[in-house]
Formats: structure tokens, C-alpha cells, sequence
């Protein structure tokens, strides 16, 4: 089941949190790419993405789109000042050479170690996996954001993926409709929970066992 605009800007808006000025941050496709329309103009970052952009600015407003200007998704994106273009090599060599601070993700299955796997579903059709790989080893910080659970109902932070993984212990912040996850060598935190959501929702919504800070923040709906 997808989520409605406002829920998914709630998730864009918690995963902006976590970038601070100065970061080169690359955004995935869906939820990650509304990360930009939730920075304040004080905090100065470097866009980055796969197809050669670095230093995307927020998503254009309905009729000022660029065709010829998108990120990696295909969606259009604007430029900040001082932004510039390359090809994919350069861009990828970025990614490789461990230049970006921040990947914000999202994902089909994360499990209680951080595997991520985020690239196919045996017997769909898929374009390719793209720069998921290179990104969830080599940026510094990984970030996933999704649905808690998918479309069946069935938990999407599990024990041990079922799917193909993109990369092993990658993930470090996992953010869902219900709840925020840090992800450390002992397993899964948890530190946030979005209201209107209890302790309850997301122990039966969570397909694995996770710990629990003793201050949990509540984040407003």
C-alpha cells in the first residue's frame, strides 16, 4: 500500500534531520527525492546523483520543470548556484571513492543487522540496480526510508532478508511510517515513534526483535 504525499513529506522531513551543512548527499528515487523541499535555506548541501548532478535543489514547481534537467529517477529537479554536471564515470567515481557523507534510500527489506535489499523482486522486471550497490558500501552513511510494512502487510524489517541483497551491515538509520531505527553491532534501536503510533503498533507491525531507548522520542503527526 503507498503512502499519501503528506505522509511521505513527514518521512522526507525526519530523514532531512539527519544532514548538516557542507554534506554531498545522495538521494534514491520515491520518498528520498522530497528530502530537498525540507532543508532550510541556511544549511548548505551538495545534491548528488548517479546520472551526474551535483547540487540539486528543490523539486520545481508544476510548469517550470526543466526536460532537460532530472535526477536518477527520471524526475525533474532544479539547480542550485553553484551546481554542476558530469558524466556517470566521474559520478560513480564519487560514490567509489567514499565522497558522499549521506545515501537516503529506500527499500524492499532491511534486517536486524542492516542488510538492505532494495534492488529486485525474483521474477519482476527490474531497469538494473543502478548505483544501489556502490552507495549502501561506500557513502558514510546510509539511510532507508519506507513503509514499515509492504503491500500485503507483511513486515519489511526482518530478521534475515528473503530478497536478494543489494549489501550486507550497510544500514545505519532505518525511518518508517511508525517508527525510527538506529541499526549498531548489537542489532535494532529504537529511538523515535510517529504519533499516533504505541510500543504495540510497532512490535507487531516489526518482523524481527529490537531494543529500546529509555527516552523514545514522540514525533507529532
Amino acid at each position: 500500500m503507498g503512502m499519501g504525499i503528506d505522509l511521505r513529506d513527514k518521512l522526507a522531513k525526519r530523514a532531512a534531520e539527519e544532514i548538516q551543512n557542507g554534506m554531498v548527499v545522495n538521494l534514491g528515487i520515491g520518498i528520498p527525492s522530497l528530502v530537498p523541499n525540507h532543508l532550510t535555506e541556511e544549511t548548505m548541501v551538495m545534491f548528488h546523483a548517479e546520472n551526474g548532478i551535483t547540487g540539486m535543489g528543490p523539486s520545481p514547481t508544476k510548469g517550470e520543470e526543466d526536460e532537460n534537467l532530472c535526477n536518477a529517477g527520471g524526475f525533474p529537479v532544479t539547480l542550485n548556484k553553484g551546481g554542476s554536471y558530469c558524466d556517470s564515470a566521474i559520478a560513480f567515481g564519487m560514490i567509489r571513492r567514499g565522497r558522499v557523507d549521506i545515501t537516503i534510500l529506500g527499500s524492499l527489506q532491511v534486517s536486524q543487522k542492516g542488510d538492505l535489499a532494495n534492488w529486485i523482486v525474483p521474477g519482476k522486471k527490474v531497469p538494473g540496480m543502478g548505483g544501489a550497490m556502490e552507495l549502501a558500501q561506500k557513502a558514510r552513511k546510509v539511510i532507508v526510508v519506507m513503509n514499515h510494512c509492504d503491500k500485503n502487510g507483511k513486515p519489511k524489517i526482518v530478521e534475515t532478508c528473503s530478497l536478494p541483497l543489494t549489501s550486507a551491515g550497510c544500514v545505519d538509520l532505518i525511518i518508517t511510517e511508525l517508527a525510527v531505527f538506529k541499526v549498531n553491532e548489537e542489532g535494532l534501536l529504537l529511538t523515535e515513534m510517529f504519533a499516533p503510533y504505541s510500543l504495540a503498533d510497532v512490535k507487531s507491525k516489526t518482523g524481527c526483535q529490537f531494543k529500546i531507548e529509555e527516552q523514545i522520542r514522540k514525533i507529532p503527526y
